[in-house]
């Protein structure tokens, strides 16, 4: 992937971007929330067929694309996201990112900090660690990249599979069984404090990955919860080491005007920490949308812990007792 960007860098054409703004000022025509777009509130005249290749990639293919080439020097914060919620609206349906009910969500540093079991990694500067998020696909969109750093990173969980059951076959069984990860302190009505989700799951002939180190460590801290052994430790040492190693990991920059997808049932992700511009307005800044899409694979029943619903094309995100979906333009 990183001596290819060809099998997932596209670029834009005018006409494209020409059929995209087209599209958006249809939409803000009709004077409603960008959080209520819907794919036939966004019509494309040519755009659509690409972006049905795209849902295929990211479903059957390397699972990874990268829409380059917006000119976001001309564009309105609102204008931008009319563009990424229209595109994410023709790829599958938009899932709340937190307990506020955000569809959009806004990926910047607000001076949280990662030693604070509530906070939110994304919330910082700092390096994330290969993670999953609690949707089918995530996708970014660059609006501002900062002065240093903030790499993207991208690794396959089959690659890691594949090297761990080769080093370590006695550990890889071990991320098959249930382990506690951490909410949060987003908890729907009636839930735990933590779910019990297995790192890998075989289901319906797929590998599937569910991860996020930090959050399977801070939930340590429940009393309920159950422990790790030593055993856990180091395998999920290895399963952080594999991901990490350069041979099985690649990264890109994202620059602004980029749009990353990238399907999260198979993949992991993480960005390098960073410097960011002293003037506020220079900041990194990113768009994100976790999107539900038709056609996926099934999940196992486990994960209804964490996305409520398992249904196809209906599941995914944090709901909790009076969520409001809505896209906020700031943050």
């Amino acid at each position: 992937m990183a001596k290819n960007p060809g099998a997932w860098l596209v670029q834009l054409s005018a006409g494209d971007i020409a059929d995209l703004e087209a599209a958006a000022r249809q939409y803000l025509s009709l004077g409603r929330d960008v959080g209520q777009i819907s794919a036939s509130d966004f019509p494309l005249r040519t755009f659509g067929d690409p972006l049905k290749r795209l849902r295929h990639k990211l479903l059957h293919g390397n699972a990874v694309e990268v829409l380059r080439g917006l000119p976001m020097e001309r564009y309105t914060l609102e204008f931008a996201a009319t563009i990424f919620c229209g595109i994410g609206a023709h790829l599958g349906s938009a899932r709340s990112q937190n307990a506020s009910g955000h569809i959009l969500g806004h990926v910047r540093d607000t001076g949280a900090s990662s030693r604070d079991p509530n906070a939110r990694i994304y919330q910082t500067s700092e390096r994330q660690t290969f993670h999953t998020d609690s949707a089918d696909v995530v996708g970014l969109l660059c609006l501002h990249e900062a002065r240093e750093g903030g790499r993207s990173l991208l690794v396959s969980a089959i690659s890691i599979y594949n090297r761990m059951w080769a080093m370590r076959p006695d550990l890889v069984h071990l991320l098959f069984e249930p382990i506690a990860t951490d909410r949060r302190g987003e908890v729907p009505e009636g839930a735990r404090p933590w779910m019990e989700i297995p790192v890998l799951s075989w289901h319906a002939g797929h590998l599937t990955v569910f991860y996020q180190r930090q959050y399977i460590d801070s939930a340590q801290r429940f009393d309920g919860a159950p422990r790790l052994t030593a055993a856990h430790v180091e395998a999920l040492d290895l399963f952080d080491a594999l991901a990490n190693d350069p041979e099985l990991h690649f990264g890109m920059q994202l620059q602004p005007g980029d749009m990353q997808f990238v399907y999260n049932h198979s993949q992991l992700h993480d960005r390098t920490a960073f410097v960011d511009w002293p003037e506020p307005a220079r900041r990194r800044h990113l768009l994100r949308l976790w999107l539900s899409v038709p056609g996926d694979r099934p999940l196992p029943e486990c994960f209804r812990e964490r996305y409520g619903s398992i249904e196809i094309g209906n599941r995914g995100g944090i709901v909790i007792k009076g969520t409001r979906l809505h896209a906020p333009l700031e943050p």
